[in-house]
């Protein structure tokens, strides 16, 4: 009895030891993969109210993907923004109410604990057709590729973490492209359909946890164009706070900011609310 109490003492410690050998060998994920969807959608009506009011049925879509890859001295993220949303308000139709494609990438080579040499990429626009609504008739100010931004340029990140960041590119090229109808507009001259900065880059990202359930998440671009306006500085700070009610339900609200002479001559603010079905997934691979 005491002979087969032993073996299987022995066979036990020997599994054990073998599934800990597995993990301590088992190869680290190379790519990380984090996508997230919300739908937002509110709605009211209103029927002989004394204060009166419009029946409105908005919604919202965002969706985002985060790319970490990590290898040896190999660090590349990459991130999709992309959203869109549209309202209908009783006797003036439907309007836009959110449109925006935007894709990040940085490559960065590690040369110190936190330091990396760089090179990033941004290109961003909208899908569809924009108005002013405040004109009569509504007046055409975006469509689709008009405009687009294109950036890219070598520069040094400084990267804590993936929550923590942020990237110095000092000789960053930025292409504006717009179609035939918009020659003239956002900094391209009249006759042509795009036009060339080059300039300093600065970029960073810092998300945190304000409390239980709740973060928030910041994302600001700021650029100067040695061509022109030197000295004049482009903005670009979004924030985003999100609560979790559980695994499913969300609200977020965002604030958007631009800065940006050649778009508009006034501050340009952009501000979400809402409370929708959220789904959030990871993933990791090795290859």
């Amino acid at each position: 009895m005491k002979k087969w109490v032993i073996l299987l003492l022995i066979a036990l410690s020997l599994t054990s030891y073998s599934q800990s050998k597995k993990k301590k060998n088992a190869p680290k994920p190379k790519w990380k993969i984090h996508g997230r969807f919300a739908f937002l959608f509110n709605q009211s009506s209103f029927s002989n109210w004394a204060s009166g009011g419009e029946n409105t049925i908005a919604g919202n879509i965002n969706v985002n993907y985060d790319f970490n890859y990590k290898k040896d001295n190999i660090n590349w993220d990459s991130r999709i923004i992309t959203g869109y949303g549209i309202s209908h308000i009783s006797e003036k139709g439907y309007r836009k109410t959110d449109d925006r494609f935007e894709f990040n990438t940085l490559f960065g080579l590690k040369t110190g604990k936190y330091w990396f040499l760089s090179f990033i990429g941004n290109f961003r626009t909208q899908y569809t057709k924009g108005y002013d609504y405040k004109k009569d008739p509504k007046l055409l100010v975006s469509e689709f590729l008009s405009p687009a931004y294109l950036t890219f340029g070598p520069g040094m990140l400084w990267k804590k973490s993936d929550k923590l960041n942020f990237n110095i590119a000092p000789a960053t090229a930025r292409f504006t492209f717009v179609n035939d109808f918009f020659s003239g507009k956002f900094g391209v001259e009249k006759g042509k359909n795009s036009v060339l900065a080059l300039g300093f880059n600065l970029s960073g990202y810092y998300k945190f946890v304000i409390m239980e359930n709740v973060e928030m998440e910041n994302i600001i671009t700021m650029y100067t164009d040695y061509l022109a306006k030197v000295g004049n500085i482009d903005i670009d700070y979004q924030t985003n706070i999100r609560f979790k009610v559980n695994k499913h339900i969300k609200m977020q609200m965002t604030f958007h900011t631009i800065m940006d002479d050649d778009a508009s001559s006034r501050i340009q603010f952009r501000q979400l609310f809402g409370l929708g079905v959220n789904y959030s997934f990871h993933e990791k691979v090795t290859y």
